[in-house]
């Protein structure tokens, strides 16, 4: 085998050239488990409605090393005390924070694994990484867990201003041509400090800091929560749905080894031990794509019509409301398709069904994002800003939805 150079540069269309820290780290990325977020796409099924969206959890991870580096150094700068191996441990929970996503991202969180979240997945390939590297990651997996003494190193982990948000903000914005989700990522880094070991911005950041949670709010209505790819994920997790009840009634469907077994198998937190953790690792999108390709042909009326759905970009109509959706209109909906079709209530329901989405920018209640004054005192963004909208971005919005087929099938 020949030795590989461990001084890799990358080149990244949002920040120029990313830097490879050290030798640990990129053996981390040369690892199956991270080279398969290569083959996850960062916004699941969004690129069929912004087509540039085709970017992966690869690049995303990636540009969040990349910040957390400006982090550290901007921090050290200010005569914060960060030890070597607290430097490594951020590189390291920045870099595998999302490795547990299943294809598309989030669809198999809701359909063919219960009760667990791609979170307690991350940190099951993290505790395995850590076996295969000799304890390597075990200051990591506690900053990932929330767990270390230092809150600021959690917070720049996962807060409501961390380097995961930072960068895919600025990705998703980039890959989407939506501009309003443009935060200046690297301005605010250089605007963070520690007071008490706890994360803060400094006074002269607070403009960059009500953009950036603006940007958020603009994101999520326009490209998160985007009714088209609201349904295309809603028929998505129904495939999965119905593909496991067809494979528990004893029908045989064309798949991956890896999907079929997930479809074998009722898989939840007990038993996702290392042999499942193995076969998830073998699971990608193109599992998913090449199983809908097969599935439009089945025999069954429900499986067949939502994967051509997806497959042939001809989704069912969606109705977003202020109000919740009348039980009247989802019934009537539904009689029109058992009538038409000839199916039982139970399969209309794949094509008919309703549910609500909310948006909160802020969540003042759990986390704050805190601004370090020139007095020197720390106050919550709310209280800090002159603008009154930040206020209102810390109330949820709340719509409801209801999906339907279009005149036919």
């Amino acid at each position: 085998m020949k030795a590989s150079n461990k001084l890799k540069i990358f080149n990244d269309p949002i920040y120029g050239f990313i830097t490879i820290p050290n030798s640990l780290i990129f053996d981390l990325i040369e690892h199956k488990y991270f080279q398969r977020l290569r083959r996850i796409s960062q916004m699941g099924l969004s690129y069929l409605v912004y087509p540039g969206a085709h970017h992966t959890r690869f690049h995303h991870a990636m540009g969040c090393m990349h910040l957390m580096q400006k982090a550290v150094n901007v921090l050290r700068f200010k005569d914060v005390a960060i030890s070597k191996d607290e430097e490594q441990a951020l590189y390291i929970a920045i870099l595998l924070h999302d490795i547990g996503h299943g294809p598309f991202s989030h669809a198999m969180e809701h359909s063919i694994v219960n009760g667990i979240s791609h979170e307690e997945i991350s940190l099951l390939f993290m505790k395995e990484l850590n076996e295969e590297f000799n304890g390597s990651l075990t200051l990591a997996i506690k900053i990932f867990n929330g767990d270390y003494k230092r809150p600021f190193l959690c917070q720049l982990i996962s807060s409501q201003f961390d380097m995961d948000r930072a960068d895919y903000l600025k990705r998703d914005s980039f890959y989407t041509g939506v501009a309003e989700g443009n935060v200046n990522s690297e301005r605010l880094i250089t605007m963070i400090n520690v007071v008490d070991d706890e994360l803060v911005v400094e006074e002269k950041g607070i403009y960059s800091v009500e953009k950036f949670l603006v940007a958020r709010r603009f994101m999520y209505w326009q490209v998160y929560l985007h009714k088209t790819g609201l349904v295309a994920e809603q028929l998505l997790v129904r495939v999965l749905q119905r593909a496991k009840e067809l494979t528990n009634s004893g029908v045989k469907l064309c798949c991956s080894p890896a999907l079929s077994y997930f479809l074998d198998n009722e898989i939840s937190v007990s038993n996702f031990d290392k042999s499942t953790l193995d076969i998830f690792s073998r699971l990608d999108d193109t599992d998913i794509v090449a199983a809908m390709k097969e599935w439009q042909y089945q025999d069954d009326f429900v499986i067949s019509n939502l994967c051509s759905m997806i497959i042939n970009r001809d989704l069912l109509k969606i109705k977003v409301k202020n109000k919740p959706i009348k039980k009247e209109l989802l019934n009537k909906h539904i009689k029109r398709l058992v009538d038409t079709y000839n199916i039982t209530k139970k399969e209309a329901a794949y094509f008919v069904f309703n549910d609500k989405i909310s948006n909160q920018a802020y969540q003042a209640k759990t986390q704050h994002i805190n601004i370090l004054q020139k007095t020197g005192k720390v106050v919550d963004i709310t209280k800090a800003s002159g603008q009154f909208n930040i206020k209102a971005l810390s109330k949820p919005v709340t719509k409801y939805y209801i999906c339907y087929p279009k005149e036919k099938l």
